[in-house]
Parts: C-alpha cells; structure tokens; sequence
C-alpha cells in the first residue's frame, strides 16, 4: 500500500495554532490490478480554496461553481449594503425620534392625567367615608368620577390620532428594510439551489445522481456534500477505484462548540454525510455501524445509601442507566429496580439523573409529593453535589468557575455543544485535589444541572481544556468514565432538616 505522507506543514501548522480546524479523511482504497492506494480529504475548504494539491476534489465543477458564486456573491453583498443604507436612512430615523419624542411627551402627560385622577379617588373615597352627603352629594361624587373616566378616553384616542402619522412614517421606512430582507433571503435560497444543482454524487457502477436527489425534501442542508467522505468515496467511484476502509479525523484548535480534539477518529455527521452515504456505498461490503451496548449488570446490583418512608438514595455503578432507553436491550436501569425494590411506590420516583457512564449518588422520592419538594429544591438550585474526577494531563490554575451556555447537537446526539446564543445556562465551579502520573484529580461543584454539562465544561479549551479520562464522547474511551457523584446535600422533604449522604469515587 502507498504510504500517506503527513499533511503540508504550512496549513497544518494554521490549524493547529490560528483554527479552526478541520475534519480530515483517508480512504484505502483497490485499483483495478488488486494494488491499495489512499486518497486523502478534506471538509469544506482548506486555506480558503476548495481544492489542494494531493488532496481529493470536490464533488462540483469549481468553474461552473465560480460563474454561479462570484456574482452572485456580489449581488447579495449589493443587497446588505442597500438594506444597511435603508435602516440608516435620514428620513427612518427622524421618524424613528419624532415618534420617540412623541411617545415620551404622551406618556409624560399620561402620568400627570393619572396622578390627578388618582388624587381626585382619594379625596371622593374621604368624603363618602366621612358620611353626612345627600342623594345629591353623592350624585356629585359620581358625576366627577365619571368625569374622569372621560377625559381618560379622550386622552387616549387623542394619543392614538396623534401617533398615526409618524407611525405611518415609521412603517414605510421598515417595510423597506424588510423588503430588502426577504429580497435577500429569496436571493440566497436561489443561488444555493443553483450552487447545489452543481454537485454530482457517484456511485458504485451507476451513473451519477444529483445532490438534492439525495434529500427527502429536496432541499439539501448546508453543506451537504461537502465533508471529507463524500468526497473521497465520489473520486474514488469515478477513478474506477474500490473503497476498502474509511476514516475521518479532526486535526487543529478544537471549534468553539467544543466536541472535537486533535487526532481523534469520528464517524460522519448525520445531518449533511448520511442521506449520501446509502448512495455512495451502495453495492459495497459495508461494516454494520457500531452500536453502544452499556456492560450488562446482574442484579440486585443497586447499593442503597439512605432509606426511609420518603426518600431513598442509591449508589449508582458507571453503565447503568438512570432510567430506560429507547432502543431494544436498553430496559435495564436505576428507575426499573427501584420499580422493582419498591412496588408500592408511586409517581416518578427519580429526582434527577446521571449519566451512564457516570456512577455515584442518585436521589428518589418514593411519594408524589416528596419528590415535587424535592425536585423544586434542584429547580431552585438548593441542593448541594459534589462530583470528582481524573481528567487528562496538568490542570492550569487551582480552581475556579466555568461558565458555558450549553444545547444538545441535533446533528451528533448525544453530544452537546457550546452555545452562548441559542445554549442554557450552565456553570461549574471546580477545584485541584491532586496531580500526578499525567493527570489530575478534580472536585465539581456544578450549579446547574445541565446534560453532560461537567464533561463538556472539563474539555472544553475554555472550561478546563482537559477532557475526563475514559470520556468516549468528548475525550478519549476507557475502561470506564472517571467521574464520580460523590456528595449530595438535600433538605429533607418530611423532616425539614439537611441530609447529606455520601459515597467515595471507586477510584
């Protein structure tokens, strides 16, 4: 087999040190003669080119790309600075502070009109306290009242006439950016479709199909066709070349959602590579895909912590489930032995839930309404818990809080990503217990309780940058996950008083 020389230093020392980086693929494959080759690509673009020496080519003409995207690039940036000129316009934003300046004269006036009215209530209500008024009087004080309740709806529909022209004013200038907008957006539908009409996707001894082919709506996702394995599968059906192995890595600065380190092997997105992937290996002696199977436990193997007539608290073994999964084989779980444990016990019974690659401390309420107080307490973040961990390498710095929004990534589930705009809150605090032989020991104080949250916040470069060890999702797989629930701290739902149960980490 040919040997595969390492990547250029020149961009591969650019993602290693600027980033982002970039998935990467190798493809073995058979020439006609019986020979292995490798073929090597890349996702997207690589130094702003969508095409590199010793690298695969993408699956479009990049001629007929250039005619469709050069202007039609132009065009769009010719519409950003026409709808840019449209929201700085003079006439949008004088309407803009004529109807401010109204609106604040209006709204001054109202509060000085519901003052005097509020005034006028408090001296009516010490009249007819004071008793001593006639029919009459009392006719009066109504009169007055109503009186006001008038000159409140001839303020507002004063308001309302006075507000109409400097609306209409305002609206047109808007209806004009918006214009532009929607113009914009139709623009780019288009020129993405006539930018995918480009892509041809080979198979295996058939002709070509067409990208959007591929996609039960016909309209393929942004950058579809543009990852690593479809192209070196696509070059390699049109070379009259047989895949035999594939493999697609990350190589450079982690991207700023997190999820992905230097050198790690991942399998292709489910978004954009799987409605091509059927296509593309029709024919071919494929692998089954691997599918995680948690270590099977023999029961009872649940240890109980604290056990009373309200609460119970287990110590749950790394590769058991909180509660049961979806597919078939995945029924096993905390939730299904304590069904069992406790077959009078009623409502959800779990409080909260841990991974399953994570063990330790795990609370139930055994009636409906201890585990309403107690699942409250977590909402209002009241309860108390303590994780430790093993995490890779030389942590920099003594403690400290981390602070990263979180959203899982529909694309790649389980994971989840960072997300500062679309993500929920999530904070860590965390602190050193000890270093040695390459790693280091860690205390977590989480102060949310966001999936995934302490593995994302440990790998992640601006958490800890250092994943958990045996971490299978956003470091590197082990023996076992090396995070453990060791303390938690909860107001007892019957008593009142603060119970804290513990359970040392197995390692």
């Amino acid at each position: 087999m040919e040997e595969l020389r390492l990547a250029p230093p020149a961009w591969a020392t650019r993602l290693r040190t600027e980033g982002p980086g970039k998935m990467l693929g190798v493809l073995v494959v058979q020439r006609p003669d019986g020979s292995l080759a490798s073929l090597r690509g890349f996702s997207g673009m690589l130094d702003g080119a969508w095409a590199q020496p010793g690298f695969v080519p993408p699956l479009f003409d990049l001629q007929a790309r250039a005619r469709i995207e050069v202007p039609g690039e132009a065009a769009v940036k010719a519409l950003l600075r026409r709808a840019e000129e449209a929201r700085g316009a003079p006439v949008l934003l004088r309407a803009r502070e004529d109807l401010a300046s109204l609106l604040a004269r209006q709204q001054q006036a109202g509060e000085a009109m519901r003052a005097r009215h509020a005034a006028n209530r408090a001296a009516r209500h010490s009249q007819r306290a004071a008793g001593g008024l006639d029919e009459a009087g009392l006719h009066a004080l109504g009169q007055q009242s109503r009186a006001d309740q008038a000159e409140r709806r001839r303020f507002e529909a004063a308001c309302a006439l006075e507000r109409l022209e400097p609306e209409r004013k305002l609206r047109r200038g808007e209806r004009r950016v918006e214009a532009l907008g929607r113009l914009r957006r139709i623009f780019c539908r288009r020129l993405m479709r006539a930018l995918h009409d480009l892509y041809e996707v080979p198979g295996a001894g058939v002709a070509p199909v067409p990208l959007r082919s591929l996609f039960p709506s016909g309209e393929p996702v942004t950058g579809a066709g543009e990852c690593a394995a479809p192209k070196l599968l696509g070059w390699a059906h049109r070379a009259g070349l047989r895949p035999v192995a594939l493999a697609e890595f990350w190589w450079g600065v982690p991207p700023s959602t997190g999820g992905r380190r230097e050198g790690v092997f991942y399998p292709s997105c489910k978004d954009k590579c799987a409605p091509l992937l059927p296509h593309l290996l029709a024919g071919l002696e494929v692998a089954h895909a691997p599918v995680f199977r948690p270590t099977p436990f023999e029961k009872p193997g649940l240890a109980v912590l604290h056990e009373d007539a309200w609460v119970v608290v287990v110590d749950k073994p790394a590769g058991l489930l909180s509660v049961p999964g979806r597919e078939e084989g995945l029924y096993d779980s905390v939730l299904v032995r304590l069904r069992e444990r406790y077959p009078s016990a009623r409502g959800p019974l779990l409080v909260h839930r841990l991974d399953l690659d994570t063990s330790g401390v795990l609370l139930a309420g055994l009636t409906p309404d201890a585990h309403a107080v107690l699942q409250a307490q977590f909402a209002a973040r009241t309860v108390e818990k303590r994780y430790v961990a093993w995490v890779e390498g030389d942590v920099e710095g003594e403690g400290g809080l981390v602070s990263l929004a979180l959203r899982g990534d529909p694309a790649d589930r389980p994971r989840q990503v960072h997300d500062p705009v679309a993500g929920l809150e999530a904070v860590t605090e965390w602190k050193v217990l000890a270093r040695g032989e390459g790693r280091t020991r860690v205390a977590f104080f989480p102060r949310t309780g966001r999936t995934h949250q302490l593995r994302v916040h440990a790998s992640h470069p601006a958490g800890l940058g250092r994943a958990i060890l045996g971490d299978r999702l956003y470091g590197l797989p082990g023996d076992r996950l090396m995070l453990h629930a060791e303390r938690l701290t909860f107001t007892h739902p019957h008593t009142g008083e603060r119970v804290t149960v513990e359970s040392p980490a197995p390692f």
